[in-house]
């Protein structure tokens, strides 16, 4: 494949020709370091500059070199590991002629590794005394001046590996986001969960509705769905009796991108035997409160432009309710189909053939008056059963089911269940499905008999919930938009 080259990249790639006939191999080989560059600076920060006279403090570093200041016999550069950066001194006394010609070829982004003496400078900055200098890879494509702001988002997602090199930012979000989820398991372990793995192949279309991605198992001859979703699988291990379970695992939707959405995201859902909707809601806000304090260390946020307090206790309020807050209008009366039609005419909203029912229309007004006020955190319970097919029924209002959505910021942050567990009851949701299906409803459920099965044999009653972890992070890390806490967000082709 021919490739043009800039003049640098044919100067850098001369050097690494270079490095190879003084006998060294530019691409490395392994280098043993004892000391990371935020520890260094943070064991020595208040070490005052005198006192390094009398100390013989060495360490081993290795990384990226981000700055060189070449200054003839002796030279200043700062590397960059995964803590953070460190400056290095440089001196040909210190080191010798022939390894400080190999440092003058340095160019920055190239990799090395550096032993030497702990310093401070006159200026009071932490830095290491250069006395065996190791080039460890030659980097042959020079690294951008800039490569954050608006004008080079994409760039940025696209090459996330230099982002990761450029952006401090970046770096942290990257490394929070596993902090957070190593929270979420102890949270969650810490409560007698047992973390689970369910089948990411699939062959019914069940769990959520959303259009799924389509692949084919050529053995089989047969075309299988990428999972929406985790919760069936999961729901057969109560029956199996491990009572408390949760995934976290991707989860696919063949849907548009957007700042809140990527086709492949991360779900946890967790179902807990003998529990119910309040059971969830109490867990959710301890879970989110712990990663406040344990891994962040803050409870006010400032994202999308609100600021978030997640100090408890949260809201708790009824679908109808929020929407009588907003309008006025009681959905809790019984009322008709045409009456709840005209209400919508009046309303200015549109109603599509599979909309058609009372709880549809219920929540295309939570949808249009309620959902972007919910800014500080707030469970909204009691959806219409017509939209939670796998959920059950409240015992006192048959109309609605024992449902929440946890709302933070007016976006959805969780949603959860007191379980469905009648199996003759979750078959009749299942064919209701089918029959919106009919009617227009591509993101309508498949009828899984082997789940109605498995209930038959005896689910013990249970609270579910799932949670996008992608949106968690975000609000953690205060971003905005979920491809900046996705390492490798699905991109438009080029």
């Amino acid at each position: 494949m021919e490739r043009d080259f800039t003049e640098q990249e044919i100067v850098r790639r001369e050097k690494a020709e270079n490095i190879r006939k003084m006998g060294m191999d530019p691409f490395g080989h392994r280098f043993e370091r004892d000391s990371y560059a935020e520890e260094i600076k943070n064991k020595y920060k208040d070490v005052p500059h005198d006192d390094f006279e009398n100390m013989d403090d060495t360490a081993t570093v290795a990384g990226r070199i981000m700055f060189i200041r070449k200054m003839g016999k002796a030279s200043f550069f700062t590397i960059n590991d995964k803590t953070g950066s460190i400056q290095i001194y440089i001196s040909i006394n210190d080191i010798g002629e022939e390894k400080y010609e190999l440092f003058k070829t340095a160019d920055i982004g190239d990799i090395v590794g550096v032993h030497g003496k702990v310093m401070k400078t006159r200026t009071g900055e932490v830095t290491i005394k250069c006395l065996e200098y190791t080039h460890l890879v030659k980097a042959l494509k020079p690294l951008p001046e800039k490569f954050h702001g608006l004008t080079d988002v994409e760039e940025r997602y696209r090459r996330r590996y230099v982002d990761l090199i450029m952006n401090e930012d970046s770096r942290k979000v990257a490394f929070m986001r596993p902090k957070i989820i190593r929270c979420i398991q102890n949270f969650m372990d810490n409560r007698g969960f047992t973390e689970v793995e369910t089948p990411v192949l699939t062959t019914l279309l069940t769990g959520a509705s959303a259009r799924p991605f389509i692949t084919h198992h050529n053995t089989q001859d047969i075309d299988m769905y990428l999972r929406i979703a985790l919760e069936l699988p999961l729901k057969r291990l109560l029956v199996g009796g491990m009572e408390s379970v949760y995934e976290i695992g991707r989860a696919f939707r063949n849907e548009g991108m957007d700042p809140k959405h990527n086709p492949e995201f991360t779900l946890m859902e967790a179902y807990l035997a003998y529990s119910d909707l309040q059971g969830m809601m109490d867990m959710t806000e301890e879970m989110y409160t712990t990663i406040a304090r344990d891994v962040v260390g803050k409870m006010t946020y400032n994202w999308c432009g609100n600021e978030i307090n997640l100090e408890g206790p949260w809201k708790r309020i009824s679908m109808v309710d929020a929407i009588k807050e907003q309008t006025g209008i009681d959905f809790k009366k019984e009322m008709s189909l045409d009456e709840a039609l005209k209400l919508c005419e009046e309303h200015d909203i549109y109603v599509e053939e599979h909309q058609k029912s009372i709880g549809h229309i219920i929540n295309l007004f939570f949808e249009k008056y309620v959902e972007e006020t919910l800014i500080q955190p707030t469970f909204l319970y009691g959806h219409p059963v017509e939209i939670s097919p796998l959920t059950k029924k409240n015992p006192d209002d048959p109309r609605f089911v024992d449902r929440f959505e946890l709302f933070i910021g007016g976006k959805e942050f969780a949603n959860a269940y007191t379980e469905l567990n009648d199996p003759i009851d979750q078959l009749e949701r299942f064919e209701e499905q089918l029959k919106e299906r009919d009617k227009g409803n591509d993101e309508a459920n498949d009828i899984d008999m082997d789940f109605v099965e498995a209930l038959e044999y005896g689910m013990p009653p249970a609270g579910g919930i799932g949670y996008g972890i992608d949106r968690l992070v975000m609000l953690f890390t205060e971003q905005e938009s979920i491809r900046e806490v996705i390492l490798f967000p699905t991109m438009k082709q080029k």
